[in-house]
């Protein structure tokens, strides 16, 4: 048995017979752990309120060897997360990170980058930066820690520099330029068979990303049309990597649908 104490954001949590819950939370050393919360849906439990989605805690678990579960001790809560969970858009919102966390971190390996970009991005979001904004600077960071965010400066195929913007060509996960993207025709045509054209205001938007932090993308936000295009971007190449969409997704996609 060996005992663990750490800072931990949580991620989910979910009912276990009638008197536990399973939390799963992300660590900066540990990665993505699993533990049991006994007791945690009692009356007078000692985890009672600490275990809010998108918090930030202080963590002591047990792990056996040999078993997936380990068997939470104390959580003592550092940061809450209230304010996300407010109304259907804040909650949306951090179920979409939470979402990417869960698919893209690796257990029991050290998640100290995308810890701390979730960290920093939960903070922005309870200080009221823009959601939208937010959600895209973190899907478009986590495709980017994860190896298969494409670049937004050079195609390459050519090595040249975008102008103008690029193409991710249908089922793609690289961005060309338009030449390479239009297999030699130029500029014609750039926008079909299932391309999507992103645009020079798109791309500096996702070169921003890659060298400021969320706050100060804030101060000098882009618009919706830009925002929806590098959402669409992230959204297609994600799913070519995962070979699916995530669920939140779906759900903050209806919803959008049907407002």
């Amino acid at each position: 048995m060996r005992l663990f104490t750490a800072e931990a954001l949580i991620l989910d949590v979910f009912d276990l017979h009638d008197r536990d819950r399973i939390v799963t939370f992300l660590t900066r050393d540990e990665g993505k752990k699993k533990g049991v919360a006994q007791g945690a849906k009692t009356k007078h439990s000692r985890f009672q309120g600490q275990l809010q989605p998108l918090a930030k805690v202080e963590v002591t678990w047990f792990e056996k060897e040999g078993r997936d579960l380990g068997r939470l001790s104390s959580v003592e809560l550092v940061r809450p997360a209230h304010r996300l969970q407010e109304d259907l858009d804040g909650i949306l919102t951090g179920s979409y990170l939470v979402d990417h966390v869960l698919e893209f971190a690796q257990e029991n390996e050290a998640s100290d980058l995308l810890y701390r970009l979730l960290d920093s991005t939960v903070e922005a979001l309870i200080e009221g930066v823009d959601r939208d904004l937010a959600a895209r600077y973190f899907e478009a960071w986590v495709l980017r820690l994860s190896g298969i965010f494409p670049s937004p400066q050079y195609c390459p195929n050519c090595g040249r520099p975008f102008v103008g913007g690029a193409i991710l060509p249908a089922g793609g996960d690289t961005l060309l330029c338009f030449e390479c993207g239009s297999g030699g025709g130029g500029q014609e045509g750039r926008g079909g068979s299932g391309r999507l054209v992103v645009g020079p205001e798109a791309l500096a938007f996702l070169c921003r990303i890659g060298r400021e932090n969320l706050p100060t993308v804030a101060l000098a936000a882009p618009g919706p049309q830009v925002l929806r295009q590098a959402e669409e971007l992230c959204c297609r190449v994600r799913r070519q990597f995962l070979q699916r969409e995530l669920r939140s997704y779906e759900v903050i996609h209806k919803t959008r649908m049907g407002t």
